[in-house]
């Protein structure tokens, strides 16, 4: 699949090399905190990477809100089951997470494991700079 915008190749391969390792992965997309793709395996388009991380980053917030609620700490890893999909999502890095979709058919363990294992190889790699924040409707004090 061709790139059409630019993302991190120097991470691409890596998750290339996560969907070539595990049997049935389909997809991988690394994601920053506020929902931008990272970097994307070559077997998704890069328009489908953006509405898989926007959707990852719904997940993120839901999953933070229980812990904040129960006061169950920082999220480590979502899992969503569907009849014919799994999405696995855990964090990455500073301001990442690793993204990445499955047959139904994927050992969900070994897929656990491989990402996590990726993550702790390279998980410098993987960050992103904290953005500065950003105020939309100029309400800020100005400089």
């Amino acid at each position: 699949m061709t790139r059409t915008t630019a993302t991190h190749q120097d991470l691409d391969w890596l998750l290339d090399g996560l969907v070539d390792s595990v049997a049935e992965t389909r997809n991988a997309v690394l994601l920053s905190d506020d929902g931008l793709v990272v970097s994307h395996s070559r077997s998704i388009g890069r328009s489908d990477a953006e509405r898989l991380a926007a959707i990852c980053t719904g997940q993120q917030s839901l999953a933070r809100g229980v812990g904040q609620l129960f006061r169950g700490g920082a999220v480590h890893q979502v899992i969503v089951e569907l009849s014919d999909l799994w999405l696995f999502i855990i964090s990455a890095g500073q301001g990442t997470h690793l993204a990445v979709v499955a047959s139904q058919d994927v050992d969900a363990e070994v897929m656990s494991l491989a990402m996590h294992n990726l993550v702790q190889q390279v998980g410098q790699k993987l960050g992103t700079a904290v953005r500065g924040e950003f105020d939309a409707f100029g309400t800020g004090p100005r400089p």
